[in-house]
């Protein structure tokens, strides 16, 4: 009988012991749960650099801007539990930090620019349960969304101030790598001058890569002394140096009115001259690829990511459009920029985004 008793109280204390334990565990999981749990459940996201780097007061910059601005209103913090970015110093790194992001745990990745593109279609096949997604090109995967642009509308609208504009009746385009997206970029523009003054004449050169400031500059150089008072770029960090080269030449020449159409984002700081009030920046096209970054991001953040699909961005989505900085854009120019906006959002008028397109016109 004594031994039954013991065995029932035994028993009793260690059932006892176990709801405790229980409870305790309980208390411990809840404290788990509001402290690392929901920081391992929050979105995160994540962006790798081409070589420009992320403060190349254009392409890369825009992105980050996009993110940071996402990461704000969802109040994120920069590093593993919020948004971050790894730069790229050649193309060597690309795959390497796309692949470190992911065992960081980032929920979407982000690769800036076309020049990504066969480095994130193999890790998105390594890594299929990860979200992707690429700017500039197209990765057919399904877990990755590529971003597209209308470079060509912008660009036909600096090229309508260009053609407006220009004294000498000859203007520049300086491209970095010549591809099918720079072209958009030339090809745009070219319309735009040419469609508001047939009689300019628009000289293309390409420098080959994206981030030669040196090579910028000397091609810069050469077009101002042809005779040329205004250069559209779309060259990366390349075109830092057809900046550096126009500033030069206005400080030489302070009487000279030559200017340079920044791309991307607004490049007017780029355009400074030393020691007075001049800026040699006309204007910039704006790439918008900060709304587009953000905008994805908040789709899949509420788990609506397009994988497999392509977005394009174009005047419609806000996705191009010329920058605030208009001090030196005419009133007549603006006023034929709100015109042409107008034809193009109505599609009374399609800008042409390839050679053959262009020729259809015309021009």
């Amino acid at each position: 009988m004594k031994k039954r008793k013991l065995g029932l109280a035994l028993s009793l204390v260690l059932a006892a012991g176990t709801l405790l334990g229980a409870c305790g565990n309980s208390e411990n999981d809840d404290k788990e749960s509001s402290n690392g749990k929901d920081k391992k459940d929050n979105f995160t996201v994540a962006m790798v650099t081409d070589t420009g780097g992320v403060d190349d007061e254009s392409f890369n910059q825009s992105a980050w801007k996009g993110i940071q601005e996402f990461g704000k209103e969802n109040d994120l913090k920069k590093g593993k539990e919020g948004f971050n970015y790894l730069q790229s110093k050649s193309d060597a790194d690309y795959a390497k930090n796309l692949n470190t992001l992911v065992r960081e745990d980032y929920k979407l990745i982000y690769g800036i620019g076309f020049l990504l593109a066969e480095a994130v279609g193999e890790v998105a096949d390594q890594r299929p349960d990860s979200q992707f997604a690429i700017v500039d090109t197209v990765v057919d995967k399904k877990n990755v969304a590529s971003i597209n642009f209308k470079e060509q509308q912008g660009s036909f609208l600096v090229g309508v101030i260009a053609g407006l504009q220009t004294k000498t009746n000859k203007v520049g385009f300086i491209g970095g790598v010549e591809s099918e997206l720079i072209k958009k970029f030339e090809v745009g523009f070219k319309a735009g001058v040419l469609s508001v003054n047939p009689d300019a004449k628009v000289e293309v050169k390409y420098a080959g890569d994206f981030n030669k400031a040196d090579i910028g500059k000397s091609t810069a150089g050469s077009m101002y002394a042809s005779g040329i008072d205004i250069i559209y770029h779309a060259a990366g960090g390349t075109g830092k140096g057809v900046f550096t080269e126009a500033v030069e030449q206005k400080q030489k020449d302070p009487k000279r009115e030559i200017y340079v159409i920044g791309v991307d984002s607004d490049q007017a700081k780029l355009g400074a001259v030393p020691g007075t009030d001049d800026n040699i920046t006309l204007t910039s096209m704006l790439k918008r690829v900060d709304v587009a970054v953000k905008d994805l991001s908040e789709k899949a953040k509420a788990g609506k990511f397009p994988g497999g699909e392509v977005i394009e961005y174009g005047i419609e989505e806000n996705g191009v459009g010329i920058s605030d900085t208009k001090d030196n854009v005419t009133d007549e120019s603006l006023k034929a920029v709100e015109e042409w906006t107008e034809k193009i959002k109505s599609g009374d008028f399609v800008v042409p985004g390839t050679d053959k397109e262009f020729e259809k016109l015309g021009l």
